[in-house]
């Protein structure tokens, strides 16, 4: 009896509908790691230990050939080195969500892209008001990025009352979000340029788009490369974690091998014999590792580089990135709380502002197409959670403001993000359950007419 007509047959949907709800799950269990990480690291940094504490993420680690060294702080490691394979999952994801999901309609994109960007101008307009002294100079990155597991975390805590086309909307403006912010970070925060460094890097990556073209699938091979491109943009001046959205929206979508050659592949595997005859340079054993190429292949690179590096950024990256920035030894730290207030609302207030007037600016113009499940109140309580900013504005943080303000500026990041994920969690449950009691009610006023 054939095993496959106890299942359901397959729609061309679930090819991305499946790893869509993977992806949320574990977005969704990373953002409880991540806020377990940040409330372990201000702990340690207002305990006993914290001096050694926090001096730990400052040890310089390298390697030194000869009177050439090359070394950075192990924040600095997971800052500008780690967290390139965070920005590598976002393209990718982003790439997907554009290729094989309900972005494939560009209007729906462009609703999504224009709620992103007035989410970004928005609150560093309003952080360039309220914050005028030096610190403003660099600190206004720090307001425009949201942060994808927090929110992502957030509607998971309300299950599956939040509609599909709300969950899809904040995450591809999150992911936008992020995009932008890594640009920001390449031009607005980058020291002076080597033009010959950008030069290598820009070999690099043609270098592995003909590689692409020619049909060169090892995965060592497009990683030595990327090095290369990372290197190179380093020592450029532009911020490396570019290097993660470049070589992740130039990751294909699509796979080499397609499912009816595959199941021809396996078919002529399955129809030998049993027996020992799979060794040695024979017909067999070359079918059979065709078939493993086919196998790995039918997957294209953007899904199976997902599947593998998601979890070790989810569990790994982020957590690390918490523990060695999350650190705020309140006793001794002076607060600038001009700074910390024009963070706070332009988090809390800035980010939802742009997020709402921007996306009614895009539907009225007819520039975008909102979904039809997503009410204008819906997508108004959604933006509150756009607010929560922690892992890129903290990056920001890092790398625009100096030592005297960052401490506000974390501060600032903290507060405005609490303030977010709580107003949203209360707003959005309060209109999901004001919806499905008005379904309930409808539902049982038409049983009772029949």
């Amino acid at each position: 009896m054939n095993q496959g007509l106890g299942h359901l047959p397959q729609e061309p949907v679930d090819r991305f509908s499946r790893p869509f709800a993977r992806f949320l799950r574990i977005e969704a269990l990373a953002a409880v790691v991540l806020l377990l990480c940040a409330i372990v690291a201000l702990a340690l940094s207002n305990s006993q230990w914290s001096v050694p504490y926090l001096a730990f993420w400052d040890m310089p680690v390298g390697i030194k050939f000869g009177g050439i060294e090359f070394s950075r702080s192990i924040k600095r490691w997971i800052d500008d080195g780690a967290m390139t394979l965070f920005f590598f999952i976002v393209a990718l994801e982003l790439k997907r969500e554009i290729v094989l999901g309900e972005l494939r309609n560009p209007r729906v994109t462009l609703f999504s892209m224009v709620a992103a960007l007035g989410g970004m101008l928005a609150p560093a307009l309003i952080f360039l008001l309220m914050e005028r002294g030096e610190s403003a100079i660099k600190g206004w990155g720090v307001v425009m990025a949201t942060d994808t597991a927090f929110v992502i975390g957030c509607l998971a805590v309300l299950g599956s009352r939040i509609p599909r086309d709300l969950r899809l909307f904040l995450l591809s403006v999150a992911i936008f979000d992020d995009v932008g912010a890594i640009m920001v970070i390449a031009i607005g925060y980058g020291s002076h340029v080597d033009w010959s460094a950008i030069a290598w890097a820009v070999g690099a990556l043609m270098a592995i788009f003909t590689m692409g073209r020619i049909g060169i699938r090892q995965v060592s091979v497009y990683s030595a490369f990327g090095g290369i491109v990372w290197l190179s943009l380093d020592l450029s001046g532009i911020h490396p974690t570019l290097t993660g959205v470049v070589l992740g929206l130039m990751t294909p979508a699509r796979s080499w091998v397609s499912d009816n050659r595959l199941h021809a592949i396996l078919n002529k595997v399955v129809a030998y014999p049993r027996g020992e005859h799979w060794s040695g340079d024979t017909k067999d054993r070359q079918d059979l590792r065709r078939a493993g190429v086919a196998a790995r292949e039918a997957l294209s690179p953007l899904e199976r580089l997902e599947m593998a590096l998601h979890p070790w950024v989810a569990f790994a990256v982020l957590p690390f990135f918490a523990l060695a920035n999350a650190g705020l030894p309140l006793s001794t730290t002076v607060v600038d709380w001009r700074l910390a207030a024009a963070v706070t609302i332009g988090l809390f207030c800035g980010k939802p502002i742009g997020v709402v007037l921007f996306s009614y600016l895009a539907a009225k113009l007819k520039v975008g197409i909102r979904p039809k499940e997503l009410s204008w109140p819906l997508l108004a309580g959604g933006a509150l959670l756009t607010g929560i900013g922690f892992t890129m504005a903290i990056l920001i943080a890092e790398l625009g403001l100096d030592a005297e303000h960052l401490d506000s500026g974390k501060i600032g990041i903290l507060c405005g993000s609490a303030l977010s994920a709580a107003c949203g969690l209360v707003v959005l449950g309060w209109l999901t359950s004001r919806h499905q009691r008005r379904k309930t009610a409808g539902a049982s006023s038409a049983r009772s007419n029949s």
